[in-house]
């Protein structure tokens, strides 16, 4: 995992913490919870292979 990654995820929870507030303000919960919802889905869609990775990783540890 690169540091470019870490800086994208933060990138990404300041714009869908901006984006929530805005919308939570001007009346639209629902818009609020959608955009909080796409943003989980799109980090953790950049995540899960990482998360595969380290499961490999630790299951060829302990085949040894």
């Amino acid at each position: 995992m690169n540091v470019y990654l870490i800086f994208k995820i933060a990138a990404v929870g300041v714009l869908v913490s901006i984006l929530s507030q805005v919308l939570k303000h001007s009346g639209r919960e629902e818009h609020a919870f959608l955009v909080s919802l796409a943003g989980l889905i799109l980090v953790l869609s950049w995540i899960v292979p990482y998360i595969y990775d380290l499961f490999i990783t630790i299951q060829d540890l302990f085949q040894m």
